[in-house]
């Protein structure tokens, strides 16, 4: 995943972590006093011993040229991955030249790094002579039978959802969330994850503000729509039915040609529950200017492996799920390390990125947010909230979610007045800014 010499960014470093607790720790052990024997490989390979508490240095290895992100191994007890002392060499290799120098890897480094790749290549192995091999028939009628499970649960969510309407909104309020909790849990034994993850965000919405009646008959319009349109999908184009299945919550594989191109990160984020850690990673190809999603999951409290940090570009395949307007893709074959890259996405205007959402919707009704990159805006105060105004006189209003993050004065900072490039995500409740750029050459800056 790197050349020899080639470096990241403290920040792209840090972008690893699993957590707030493990970027500090990190950091601290991003210097050459704890460290000894550290050495790196033209192949990727990253290692050292840093002295803990107890007599014996913790042996730590990083294989940086996995094709799905960094692998960590290390001898201490913590069971984060990475720890604190894989983010510290690699602050450390990162760093000033000479910190980390090019040798031959030690037997304990050495052996894992074999180990991880021959078990890698068995794998792929394993996998292509199974494919192909299950029994159609069998897949089919699984299929069905799943097929019937969720349009029971979509009949019974029309009747709850009538049922709400005509005793009026205000009962919304009244009944609490324990409702809204039941009938999610009745969409999940439909296996309807898609409906139940709705289900649980309208129990959200009675008595969350000023105008809470208005935004859940918006989202029961929604959800109905979702219901009509899995319930009728045999009417529906393709592409459509797609997403639909896709929203309901059905598997799919992303099958799409593959597009090989040079993919700018232009964001990585994580969102987490009580049981899962997703990762977002939005990537821009160069050369085909389109936008990709690449999704990854981890078990609650763990990160998820997949790692790309901002401001790497990787020449690499793409393959896109199905579904009309769809951005969600899968990483395939790499054909060159990822290295820091000097690129900026192509901007525009705050009215075409409105425009940009409004032509989305057309293809998947259900979109919460695009990417779009915003180029020369200033954020500007708006009242109580924030907005993103351009040198035309147009501007979006951030989002609640980007108000109450820090990453908002780094972005404020990084403008001091002066006009940046913003990439975020664009939607109905307004503009999340991710990465920004400073006018001019730098750095991204990420900001989630």
């Amino acid at each position: 995943m790197t050349q020899q010499g080639v470096r990241w960014t403290a920040d792209q470093v840090l972008a690893l972590a699993p957590d707030a607790a493990s970027r500090k720790a990190g950091s601290k052990l991003g210097a050459a006093g704890p460290w000894s024997e550290a050495g790196s490989s033209d192949e990727g390979t990253v290692w050292g011993l840093c002295k803990g508490s107890g007599s014996k240095p913790y042996q730590t290895v990083v294989d940086i040229a996995d094709v799905s992100g960094p692998a960590y191994k290390c001898s201490c007890p913590s069971r984060k991955f990475p720890c604190k002392h894989a983010l510290g060499l690699l602050l450390l290799w990162a760093g000033e030249d000479g910190a980390v120098p090019s040798g031959q890897a030690p037997d304990w480094a050495e052996q894992w790094i074999e180990g991880r790749r021959r078990r890698a290549e068995e794998k792929k192995s394993a996998e292509s002579a199974s494919s192909g091999s299950g029994d159609p028939e069998a897949a089919r009628r699984r299929a069905e039978r799943r097929a019937e499970r969720v349009t029971a649960g979509a009949t019974e969510l029309e009747q709850r959802l009538a049922d709400l309407l005509r005793g009026g909104l205000a009962g919304a309020e009244q009944a609490g969330y324990g409702l809204w909790e039941e009938t999610a849990a009745r969409m999940v034994d439909a296996q309807a994850s898609g409906l139940a993850a709705r289900v649980r965000e309208l129990g959200a919405v009675p008595a969350s503000g000023p105008g809470w009646p208005v935004r859940l008959l918006e989202e029961c319009a929604l959800l109905h729509l979702l219901d009509q349109g899995w319930l009728h999908r045999d009417r529906l184009p393709e592409g459509l039915a797609a997403t639909v299945r896709s929203r309901i919550g059905l598997p799919a594989s992303a099958d799409g040609p593959p597009v090989r191109d040079h993919w700018l990160v232009l964001a990585q984020y994580d969102t987490a529950d009580a049981r899962l850690t997703t990762r977002r990673i939005w990537l821009h190809g160069t050369g085909s200017g389109r936008s990709a999603l690449l999704l990854s999951y981890g078990a609650a409290g763990r990160a998820p492996e997949l790692a790309l940090p901002v401001g790497l570009s990787l020449e690499a395949e793409v393959s896109a799920y199905p579904g009309a307007g769809q951005l969600r893709a899968a990483l395939g074959e790499q054909f060159a390390p990822p290295a820091p890259s000097s690129l900026r996405p192509p901007g525009m205007t705050a009215s075409e990125a409105a425009a940009r959402y409004g032509d989305a919707l057309r293809d998947d009704p259900w979109l919460d947010s695009v990417p779009v990159t915003l180029d020369q805006v200033v954020p500007t105060p708006d009242g109580d909230g924030w907005q993103l105004a351009d040198a035309d006189g147009a501007a979006l209003p951030l989002t609640p979610t980007a108000r109450s993050r820090p990453g908002l004065w780094r972005l404020v900072a990084l403008s001091g007045g002066a006009p940046v490039k913003v990439f975020g995500e664009c939607g109905h409740r307004g503009f999340t800014p991710l990465t920004a750029w400073p006018e001019g050459t730098g750095e991204p800056v990420r900001l989630c």
